[in-house]
């Protein structure tokens, strides 16, 4: 687990600056405090930190092959690479260390990049192909790691953070407005945006190939699911997925070094506790807690799961003035906003953590595999409500829409009725409409087709959900959206913060793939969601565990703290107009949405907080001006102006 970086000149014959590099790896210094390596070679120029977990001795990069005719710097594992490596010497090829990174660097020259679809792992990488002057970068299948980049002059810049990009030069980063619209309909800001002008990231299993002076970008993954020729039984896809959540349990626990859980008082992480077991026992757990003061404080149902599965547990305390302390700096890990207040206790556990072990495996994956969220539940019985003659349609909307409050149900009337399936699917993501979100901006701002961009990204993926039923087809876009590019994305960063690496068995390619092929009854059945993951779950955990409310580390506490924080704050921020959010957004609107939230006519609170997330990252952005002129990113004031 690392940080990788590098630079390109493939349209100038200019050579890369070791010093650049330098700079670059070293700005990502947290992700791999270990070690550090670096190869220039004319144009190109690859740096590398380390974070060591698998061969700690044998694992250096970059690394290349005997002849040097292929270097890698790779940020990730391959939990197969055991497997392949036995297969590639079958072929011929000689290793000369134990790594995962050199399976890779074989790979590569047995299969080129369709290398890619022989690993099961995570990875940020990028191959440099000296024979034939290319270079690969590449990022995995389901996005669990992040790879930047910037083309600009011929050259192309990349890092697994924001922050080694912009270290390479000193161009003074914009805020991109078009990025700033995506960010406040999803709370998040989708591949292949960033909230930077220019800085992009790559989308979940896609690569970029750079060579004969030219840049393209290709999907790499291409799995298109098809439903199984005979319906599963049950008790079969039971058994089935069991044994795969066991495969994908055992590969996900290969390491040298020590490794934890990150437990929830939930099924899905109680579960991944319970076949950890099957390889081993007292594994320290860490749960975030806040006081018995709080209902939803799930310190005591995870100290039972701990209790019962025989874990070592760890309370990690977090009380509210920690939080306003911390959130600053949490914010700024992020390099780009996310409102969601999971990111709170996720740093806190994370840092916990880090004292004891080197890895972590986590629960993520179940809710956006089968059905877990309330969106679901309209999305599985959406095709009723469009079966319904359109007059009676339009006067339960008009109903619906006259109650105060109740956004969520607005919501799923006004998506769920739209016959364009692509359409239909970003509106349910979407947390207003689109003309509510590009009525905030100022005139002129924004681009005249602003609000399809992610419509027509996803067009590339039609293919992938030619076979898929209704509740599929938005569940394939989530896995490539919403999942990697926030909540991956966000236990990415604030892990690796604290160099911890976190590992997601249930989104084992293995796991993924076979859940995609299973109908819409097999998720969400009469009303039941996560059906088929609940019954694995009743082979292992009591009842009491199973009946558990949802919370996901307690996660209420925090909104609570938030509102409760920014409640003297929030008028003041959301009606300054000398707030930076006001140099693209205009106050009147955004005091229209504070008003009628406040006199209960709507609820607005997840746009307004994204509103304050916004503005936070913005002053943090200002704050850190002088850190980020030091290391040759900003220039002035002048540099986190927002583009328009």
């Amino acid at each position: 687990m690392c940080g990788i970086c590098g630079q390109f000149n493939f349209q100038r014959p200019k050579s890369v600056e070791r010093e650049t590099i330098v700079r670059m790896a070293r700005s990502i210094a947290h992700r791999g405090p270990d070690d550090e390596g670096y190869f220039t070679a004319g144009p190109i120029g690859l740096g590398f930190r380390r974070l060591s977990i698998i061969d700690l001795a044998g694992g250096h990069q970059p690394m290349s092959d005997a002849e040097e005719t292929v270097w890698i710097i790779f940020n990730g594992e391959i939990y197969n690479y055991r497997e392949l490596r036995a297969e590639l010497q079958s072929k011929g090829h000689q290793f000369g260390t134990n790594s995962d990174t050199e399976v890779i660097v074989h790979g590569y020259k047995e299969w080129g990049t369709d290398v890619f679809n022989h690993l099961n792992g995570m990875f940020g990488l990028a191959i440099w192909d000296v024979r034939n002057e290319r270079l690969v970068v590449a990022r995995d299948a389901m996005g669990i790691k992040l790879v930047y980049y910037r083309l600009a002059h011929g050259r192309l810049t990349f890092g697994s953070e924001i922050r080694a990009v912009l270290a390479a030069d000193d161009t003074a980063p914009q805020v991109d407005a078009s990025a700033v619209n995506l960010f406040l309909r999803f709370r998040y800001t989708p591949s292949p945006y960033t909230i930077f002008k220019g800085v992009r990231k790559l989308a979940p299993g896609t690569l970029l190939v750079v060579e004969k002076g030219r840049c393209r970008e290709e999907r790499w993954y291409n799995f298109v699911p098809t439903p199984f020729a005979t319906p599963k039984k049950d008790e079969e896809a039971v058994e089935e997925l069991l044994h795969l959540y066991k495969g994908a349990v055992r590969r996900h626990l290969l390491s040298d070094v020590p490794v934890g859980i990150l437990l929830s008082g939930g099924l899905d992480s109680g579960l991944l506790l319970a076949l950890m077991n099957e390889h081993g026992d007292s594994w320290p757990a860490y749960t975030i807690g806040y006081g018995r003061s709080f209902a939803d404080d799930e310190l005591f149902d995870a100290a039972e799961t701990a209790s019962l599965l025989g874990a070592r547990h760890v309370a990690v305390m977090l009380d509210r003035t920690e939080f306003e302390r911390s959130l600053p700096g949490i914010v700024e890990c992020l390099e780009e906003p996310v409102a969601a207040s999971s990111i709170v206790p996720m740093y806190f556990v994370s840092r916990r953590a880090r004292q004891d072990v080197k890895v972590a495996l986590i629960g993520q994956g179940p809710d956006e595999l089968f059905g877990g969220y309330k969106r679901h539940l309209g999305v599985r019985y959406g095709e009723w409500w469009r079966g319904l003659p359109a007059g009676l349609r339009s006067m339960i909307g008009f109903a619906v829409n006259g109650l105060p409050r109740n956004e969520m149900l607005k919501r799923g009337v006004r998506s769920l009725s739209d016959e364009d399936r692509l359409k239909r699917y970003q509106d349910v993501f979407s947390l207003a409409p689109a003309e509510t979100i590009n009525r905030l901006f100022r005139d002129d701002v924004l681009p005249e087709k602003q609000g399809h961009e992610l419509v027509e990204y996803w067009h590339a993926l039609r293919p992938q959900m030619e076979h898929t039923d209704e509740l599929g087809g938005f569940q394939l876009l989530e896995i490539r959206s919403s999942l990697p590019d926030e909540l991956l994305m966000y236990a990415d960063k604030l892990s690796m913060a604290h160099s911890l690496e976190v590992r997601v068995p249930y989104l084992d390619r293995t796991v993924v793939e076979y859940v995609q092929r299973l109908g819409a009854n097999l998720k969400v059945r009469n009303g039941t969601r996560k059906w088929l993951h609940r019954w694995v779950c009743q082979n292992y955990l009591p009842p009491r565990i199973l009946k558990r409310k949802k919370r996901g580390f307690a996660v209420n506490v925090v909104d609570e703290w938030f509102h409760s924080s920014l409640k003297g704050q929030l008028p003041e921020m959301l009606s300054d107009r000398n707030c930076l959010m006001f140099e693209l957004l205009k106050p009147e609107p955004v005091q229209r949405l504070l008003s009628d939230h406040r006199s209960g006519r709507q609820d607005n609170h997840k746009l307004l907080f994204s509103l304050v997330m916004l503005e936070q990252w913005l002053r943090g952005m200002y704050s850190n001006q002088d850190r980020f002129v030091h290391a040759g990113v900003m220039q002035s004031m002048g540099s986190i102006r927002l583009a328009t």
